[in-house]
């Protein structure tokens, strides 16, 4: 059971997020992001309860439950091990589906040749990093970013605002304010969104984050994303679908998805070939689907809105729902979709 004081934290880091939700929807997203990042006490409060959270509650919790299975900062670990370094590095498997997907497209006219992808150690970029928890591991070299920084080595940097620079091989830093202004474009092995496109008011702004990100990225780097998700599984399937699609069209292919305990976490593959990605966006597009990132949240006008939301949660999973659920896992390794 959450304590006074958790309840206290996750209620003040929810109601920051409500606020620029609310704020965007009358007002200019733009700037009602840079509003809110010049409110420096505000942000400070942000950092303090968000750092608090996750290492006395969430990551202590995972330790003393022994659900370290259930641990963000486990999942990504393991992922980005399991697919640059395994004993099969997952990055060749799927390069050999790529290859398979463009024969099917260019017929007897695709002929790859591919270069080994070696590194020594993964080049991450954490962005919404708060207090570096993947320093720790030396397999890493890590590079972490935020608004407003919780420990001395994550760098201020807004990386909405942050520009990429093919010229350049190492981010553009300031060493006295301890800032980064710009990155090297395709640099990085693997770059983590944990619970940060959530942050974010506006459909637009996670587009842009999503679109720099894949700047970034080498070709068949990975972007992981975990958002909040303590609804049943498969209750957000069409939303993440939707995602699916929305960063298919960018050249991504979405590789891996989990529900964990109170999360729900992505890996999307920087695809050698884009026609990869846009061609799953082609077989597969429904209706409903949009080249737009909405989260939940969006869809919450109303304290009646959250209160029918709570209620559905409640309710046990119909067929309907277990058909959503084997559709939201069919991005898993080795399976066919």
């Amino acid at each position: 059971m959450a304590t006074q004081e958790q309840l206290e934290l996750s209620g003040l880091i929810k109601s920051v997020h409500q606020r620029l939700r609310d704020s965007a929807k009358q007002q200019d997203p733009e700037a009602v992001w840079k509003e809110h990042v010049r409110d420096a006490g505000l942000l400070k409060s942000y950092a303090e309860a968000m750092h608090k959270l996750a290492t006395c509650y969430w990551d202590r919790t995972m330790e003393v439950s022994c659900k370290r299975s259930n641990s963000r900062i486990e999942w990504v670990v393991a992922s980005c091990r399991s697919y640059f370094h395994g004993a099969t590095p997952l990055l060749y498997l799927f390069r050999e589906k790529d290859d398979k997907v463009m024969q099917a497209i260019d017929g007897i006219g695709h002929q790859p040749d591919h270069r080994p992808y070696t590194i020594d150690r993964i080049r991450l970029l954490d962005v919404g990093s708060c207090y570096d928890p993947f320093a720790c591991f030396p397999d890493f070299d890590v590079t972490a970013i935020d608004i407003a920084p919780a420990c001395a080595s994550v760098w201020h940097c807004d990386f909405l605002e942050a520009e990429v620079l093919k010229s350049l091989t190492e981010p553009l830093i300031s060493v006295e304010h301890r800032s980064i202004d710009a990155f090297p474009s395709e640099q990085y092995d693997a770059i983590v969104f944990s619970l940060l496109l959530e942050y974010l008011p506006s459909p637009d702004q996670r587009l842009r984050c999503c679109r720099k990100a894949y700047e970034l990225l080498k070709p068949e780097g990975i972007l992981l994303i975990i958002t909040p998700d303590s609804r049943h599984q498969g209750a957000n399937a069409k939303l993440m679908k939707n995602w699916r699609y929305t960063l298919g069209l960018m050249g991504f292919g979405r590789i891996k998805i989990e529900k964990l305990e109170h999360v729900t976490c992505m890996v999307y593959r920087k695809c050698i070939f884009p026609a990869v990605s846009k061609r799953w966006c082609d077989i597969h597009r429904e209706a409903y689907m949009q080249p737009v990132l909405n989260i939940p949240q969006d869809f919450n006008e109303s304290k009646v809105d959250r209160r029918e939301q709570e209620d559905e949660m409640a309710v046990c999973r119909t067929e309907e729902d277990e058909g959503e659920i084997r559709e939201a896992f069919a991005g898993l390794p080795f399976l066919d979709s």
